[in-house]
């Protein structure tokens, strides 16, 4: 057996595995331990490795950014950030049909920033806005859809804790990872708001209007939002602004790691002064922070454990070099992987498609001519990437963030909730192939700033 059919087997037993529920950092780690073994005769060479492995793995100075951006989450969820947007965005897009769900759309894209985690902030967000929109009479389906897939802006928005891994697995740079990701985060926002204007003009009876506020109550809301602005420009500012013109080469006031710890505490302080965050809630994030931690760290380990395997089949780069040669168009290479993981993402959540499949995809797509340079078709395809498992949180049967709104909305049938989320998963289409098709829009701000 070659090491290409080799990878291929065990990639299908990894799946199996998958599908039987089996933990996916364990089903990695297991099937690249076997694998290797199969393949070299001997485990020795892996039960050597890993001692090593397991250092290499978690002394990476990069990955200390995770728990930071995650406890930094954690601070912003508890602290009443939320509550805040929301009231901000209702106040000033509800008087409009289906605004309350536009306002929780854009509430979610502004929670996205601070949060960096996809689930945490459809499920906050969830419990600010879902109320609100029952009460003034918006359908189950398009509080539920609106609410899921606002969710799902969580990781498009930096900071991302998907698009740190990765950085880290395809050594790019964070921060410019981080600025490509605006622009196409924002389009997605408004996407997504222009998604709820068409829904409600074909389905006038899912919404109603809100009585329209007073512009001074407007403005009082909006300033109350300062704190979201300004922990957002203090971090993606600090690490991506060029902070001191006099020395050529010093782009920034912090690195990404100080720059989410200064994230981290600075939501923190906001709780505190504020008085949203006590003890309890101080003591919860910590807990939290470290249980999602030990959980990201232990894929993260059973992903290497499975890349060491594939290392040793060369699979990765036999099937770059056969992909080349077969002659056709990237356009059309680049359309079959993006599809393969709207597959993936029904079945496996985010982070385990990442550190799965890019190990394998990542050396394709880069033996691919797109008239671009290596690192921009390495954020180029990062930003893609991170779009289509973003759609994977509101596809059936696996989407996380439909599960987790429809637990809040008890009254509303998973069927109605299917049925609400799919025009924007049709947004997600539209605009995965406009940024497949134009490429400058994802990289134009990184070109303006670097």
């Amino acid at each position: 057996m070659t090491g290409i059919e080799l990878a291929m087997v065990a990639f299908g037993l990894l799946l199996l595995a998958i599908f039987l529920r089996v933990p996916i950092a364990a089903a990695m780690a297991l099937t690249g331990f076997f694998g290797a073994w199969y393949l070299l005769g001997n485990p020795n060479m892996m039960l050597s490795q890993l001692k090593t492995m397991s250092y290499s793995t978690f002394s990476n100075y990069s990955l200390s950014i995770v728990p930071l951006f995650l406890l930094m989450g954690n601070f912003a969820t508890r602290s009443g950030m939320s509550a805040a947007l929301f009231r901000a965005a209702s106040d000033w897009l509800g008087h409009k049909r289906g605004g309350i769900a536009m306002a929780a759309v854009g509430a979610c894209a502004g929670f996205g920033a601070v949060s960096g985690s996809s689930l945490a902030t459809a499920s906050t967000m969830g419990q600010v806005a879902l109320p609100e929109m029952r009460a003034r009479g918006y359908s189950g389906a398009l509080t539920t859809g609106s609410l899921a897939a606002g969710g799902t802006l969580g990781i498009l928005i930096p900071p991302s804790v998907i698009l740190v891994i990765y950085a880290i697995l395809t050594e790019q740079n964070i921060v410019k990872m981080f600025i490509a990701a605006l622009v196409p985060g924002i389009i997605a926002a408004l996407g997504y708001m222009l998604t709820v204007a068409i829904y409600v003009r074909v389905r006038p009876d899912s919404a109603q209007a809100a009585p329209p506020k007073p512009y001074a109550e407007r403005f009082r809301t909006l300033v109350q939002v300062w704190p979201v602005v300004l922990i957002f420009a203090l971090v993606i500012g600090g690490i991506a602004g060029d902070w001191d013109w006099s020395r050529p080469g010093v782009q920034a006031l912090f690195t990404p790691t100080e720059g989410a710890a200064v994230g981290a505490v600075a939501t923190g302080l906001y709780g505190i002064l504020t008085g949203t965050l006590d003890w309890r809630g101080f003591w919860e994030s910590i807990l939290s922070t470290a249980k999602a931690t030990a959980m990201i760290f232990l894929i993260v380990f059973g992903a290497a454990m499975f890349n060491a395997f594939l290392a040793f089949t060369g699979a990765p780069m036999t099937l770059a070099r056969w992909v080349s040669e077969l002659g056709y168009s990237p356009y059309v290479i680049l359309a079959i992987i993006l599809v393969c993981y709207l597959i993936f993402g029904c079945v496996m959540d985010s982070l385990s498609m990442i550190l799965l499949t890019i190990p394998i995809f990542f050396p394709v797509v880069m033996a691919l001519d797109f008239g671009l340079t290596a690192e921009q078709t390495a954020i180029w395809f990062g930003i893609l990437v991170l779009i289509v498992v973003e759609v994977g949180l509101i596809t059936p049967p696996v989407g996380m963030n439909l599960f987790i709104i429809n637990a809040m909305a008890r009254d509303v049938p998973m069927s109605q909730t299917y049925i609400g989320v799919a025009p924007f998963v049709a947004s997600d289409m539209v605009r995965v192939v406009i940024l497949a098709a134009f490429p400058s829009i994802t990289l134009w701000l990184v070109g303006v700033m670097f």
